[in-house]
């Protein structure tokens, strides 16, 4: 790892050019990644649910201020 503070002009054009080149599936290996066979965790099992709870809160509110505005 490359920690000087500043790099020659070459040194900088020649790590944008890595940058900008796409990895290769070949030489990555992500099958090979612990983290890639991880099952995800986290709160996105909750997200349906959210929304779903969020659905019914709007349609009541529509609903009862249809109600209300006919009496």
């Amino acid at each position: 790892m490359d920690t000087r503070e500043s790099k020659t002009p070459e040194e900088e054009k020649q790590h944008i050019i890595n940058e900008r080149i796409p990895e290769d599936y070949e030489t990555s290996k992500p099958h090979l990644q612990p983290e890639a066979k991880k099952q995800p965790g986290g709160l996105y099992k909750l997200l349906p649910l959210v929304v779903i709870i969020l659905g019914v809160i709007v349609v009541s509110i529509v609903v009862l201020g249809i109600i209300n505005r006919g009496n």
